[in-house]
């Protein structure tokens, strides 16, 4: 693996990263979104593809195409409590 440097960053990378794209000069993507209403579902990437990251935007599918690989979204749901 030799690594090489990507247009607009002065970071070195080698050919087995996953994050080509997201906020490249930081050692470490962290996200951090506060909830002040509670959504009944949010879809956040894992592919790191996504044009609207941290939130999936389906992107992952041309990927899976293109590799056959298997990357999905993570899905987090709130389970409605049903009244007793």
């Amino acid at each position: 693996m030799n690594p090489s440097s990507r247009p607009g960053t002065t970071k070195l990378f080698n050919e087995n990263r996953l994050n080509e794209k997201i906020d490249l000069d930081n050692p470490k993507v962290v996200t951090m979104e506060t909830l002040t209403e509670i959504p009944s579902k949010k879809v956040y990437c894992r592919c790191w593809q996504s044009g609207t990251f941290p939130l999936c935007d389906g992107s992952h599918q041309k990927h899976n195409e293109k590799t056959g690989d298997n990357v999905g979204p993570l899905i987090v749901m709130v389970k409605e409590e049903k009244e007793k």
